[in-house]
């Protein structure tokens, strides 16, 4: 009795055992990476104070301006990034009466020429008409500020500022058109 329960023993051993060896035969494991790389949007603004583009706009303003005078402004952007982009630009501009002048500044008499040929107004963004590839560098959104020549007295030792901030996303997979683009950064 103990001959046959040991051989009993010893069977359901080997059957265990083959039937574990099979299994791991049978299984298999392995990995896979998977690397997904997107695309690279970067864009620069350019802002120059001559016509050669060679001097840039001073980050602390121009100072001493006179009613009727036109400062040199040119608002262009770069493509920075290695991708096509649509851009778009917002342009803020304000007048700050001196410390103690009482009046409402009138923001009419701060004029700039903006160029409509290669740019589109809408919703107080202009947008370049056409996508901007890697490198380039739009067509200018405006080349000066014009200080109007009626600017009375109240105006003395005020502050203008024009303030100018741009925005890209993708073209590839975006609509037909900067304005049919989706996913702008917010302002």
């Amino acid at each position: 009795m103990k001959r046959r329960l040991f051989a009993a023993a010893v069977l359901v051993l080997c059957l265990s055992l083959l039937a574990g060896g099979t299994l791991a035969y049978f299984t298999a494991e392995d990995t896979a990476r998977n690397v997904i790389t997107t695309g690279d949007i970067s864009i620069r603004l350019q802002e120059w104070a001559d016509a050669e583009k060679t001097t840039p706009f001073p980050q602390g303003g121009v100072s001493g301006v006179m009613p009727g005078t036109e400062v040199t402004k040119i608002v262009e952007v770069k493509n920075a990034g290695a991708n096509e982009a649509y851009v778009r630009v917002k342009v803020d501009k304000s007048l700050t009466l001196a410390k103690g002048v009482e009046g409402k500044p009138d923001l009419g008499l701060l004029v700039i020429d903006f160029a409509d040929d290669n740019w589109t107004a809408k919703d107080g963004f202009y947008y370049y008409n056409k996508p901007l590839k890697p490198g380039a560098v739009t067509e200018p959104l405006f080349a000066s500020v014009s200080f109007d020549a009626s600017m009375g007295n109240i105006y003395q030792n005020s502050t203008a500022s024009v303030d100018v901030k741009a925005y890209a996303v993708q073209v590839a997979n975006n609509g037909s058109s900067p304005l049919e683009a989706k996913g702008w950064p917010e302002p």
